[in-house]
């Protein structure tokens, strides 16, 4: 199952092509139709090969992961595993950040005029600002929002708002904030793995997550912080019904909906990070099958999930009233006129690029490992440790159980992005928008072979990526 196949091979070359096609189809349309508002489709990039002061660093963390990435995924101890892949993800994204230098990479991209920062004096009055948000959304009210304030819900917007009343202000300390916060995916993203399938997958998944290539466009996006907090309600969730009860797992709980409530206020298209809940509960269900331990773990995550919907609602944002008038701008703008019978298609070109080939042979794997495996879904009921699966008739051994469940979470990531991507809501600058998403693919790298030519492909595609385009994000 682990070693080097040429079926791998022909996943990754599959999805090799449906890049190119992408890029040449979307420079035809563009040159001929000037409809994708995209100077170098499938991405929000400028064709720029250039080096930067993050150059040698760049290379230098790639080197690093491919050589001794894997080695040290399997003998560090769990706790050091997490901290040493938040270290390395940062040093990563910082230094592909840097390729582009501080200013350009870093200080100013959340500067823009499409941007966040834009509109932070507009909050001086916090309460007023939130009560009157919907009516500046449409792009034909007085002082509209710029198009990223106005695309999400204000909880984006009023985090950086809150990093200037305490002192963190400008386009360095925002950036800082997103590649710091963001950088902590990984590691829920390993939290999640290890408690829903085995410690085993995390470890493999491990360098993967580090190096992935989504961190070029991680140094400097708010998506990247919007990744990391949606993440982490995944991770709260896992461990919630995964762990016996007691405090810490209803306080897990708690945090879980906290969190997700914080994230469905952060993007609106993140609401889709349910399905991959849905995916962890149903792998999580034989843990919580006592229903009085069932009533209180889900009664904690309501009790979380409220908070911050009631927060926004009695300060006087209508989250449904917002998205409502959001699509209408949408289609007033770009999104009306970018045809939806190509990027339905290139957006998925994207994802290739922002999760690297290794990713597209590891989904192949990760279908086929579910399909063998699913007699082995569910965790033994007697036994309380994360990752532990049963023997039962029709699956291989327990390893076949926890490669199936694996499978089975990064598909529910995948079916999330579909559901995105169909519609019709993400035409174009999904390398961004579809962070949140690509970090649930990334683990079923986890089950390809010889994983140092693979991290290597991951970080030539990086490298390639941050050197030859000015990337928009």
């Amino acid at each position: 199952m682990r070693d080097l196949t040429s079926r791998d091979l022909l996943s990754a070359s599959a999805a090799l092509l449906l890049v190119l096609a992408a890029v040449l189809i979307g420079r035809h349309i563009e040159e001929t139709d000037h409809t994708l508002f995209a100077n170098w489709p499938p991405l929000w990039a400028s064709w720029e090969p250039h080096v930067g002061p993050g150059t040698p660093a760049a290379v230098t963390v790639a080197l690093g992961v491919v050589a001794y990435g894997p080695v040290l995924a399997a003998r560090l101890p769990w706790r050091a595993l997490l901290g040493a892949s938040w270290a390395g993800a940062m040093a990563w994204i910082w230094s592909l950040a840097l390729i582009d230098g501080w200013h350009r990479g870093v200080a100013v991209r959340l500067t823009t005029r499409y941007e966040y920062l834009q509109v932070i004096d507009r909050f001086h009055d916090i309460p007023a600002t939130l009560r009157d948000f919907t009516r500046h959304i449409p792009l034909d009210s007085p002082d509209h929002w710029p198009p990223h304030v106005a695309g999400h819900p204000p909880a984006a917007s009023l985090t950086f708002v809150l990093l200037d009343r305490i002192g963190l202000s400008g386009g360095g300390w925002a950036g800082a904030w997103c590649i710091t916060v963001g950088a902590t995916a990984c590691v829920a993203v390993l939290v999640t793995v290890r408690r829903v399938a085995d410690e085993e997958s995390a470890r493999r998944a491990a360098p993967f997550l580090v190096l992935a290539p989504a961190a070029v466009w991680m140094g400097t996006s708010a998506d990247a912080y919007f990744a990391a907090v949606a993440a982490w309600s995944i991770a709260a969730l896992a461990l919630a019904v995964t762990s016996p009860k007691g405090p810490r797992t209803r306080a897990a709980a708690f945090t879980s909906g906290l969190l997700f409530g914080l994230t469905c206020y952060l993007s609106y298209g993140l609401t889709l990070m349910a399905v991959i809940g849905a995916g962890v509960l149903f792998l999580g269900r034989a843990r919580v099958r006592v229903l009085p331990c069932l009533v209180s773990r889900a009664a904690f995550l309501a009790a979380g999930l409220a908070v911050v919907p009631v927060a926004f609602t009695l300060a006087g944002f209508d989250w449904w009233e917002g998205y409502h008038v959001l699509v209408a701008r949408y289609y007033d703008g770009a999104g009306g006129i970018r045809p939806y019978g190509y990027w339905v298609w290139a957006n998925l070109a994207c994802t290739v690029l922002i999760t690297g080939l290794a990713t597209a042979a590891g989904l192949r794997r990760a279908a086929v490992a579910l399909v063998r495996g699913r007699h082995g879904l569910l965790p033994h009921r007697g036994i309380r440790g994360p990752g532990v699966v049963r023997r039962v008739p029709g699956s291989e051994s327990p390893e076949a159980g926890a490669r199936a469940r694996l499978g089975l979470l990064v598909l529910c990531g995948l079916l999330a992005l579909l559901v995105a991507d169909l519609s019709g809501m993400s035409k174009a600058e999904t390398e961004r928008i579809w962070l949140p998403f690509a970090m649930w693919l990334l683990p079923a790298c986890a089950l390809l072979g010889r994983p140092r030519v693979w991290l290597g492909a991951q970080a030539v595609l990086a490298l390639l990526l941050n050197h030859l385009l000015l990337t928009g994000w």
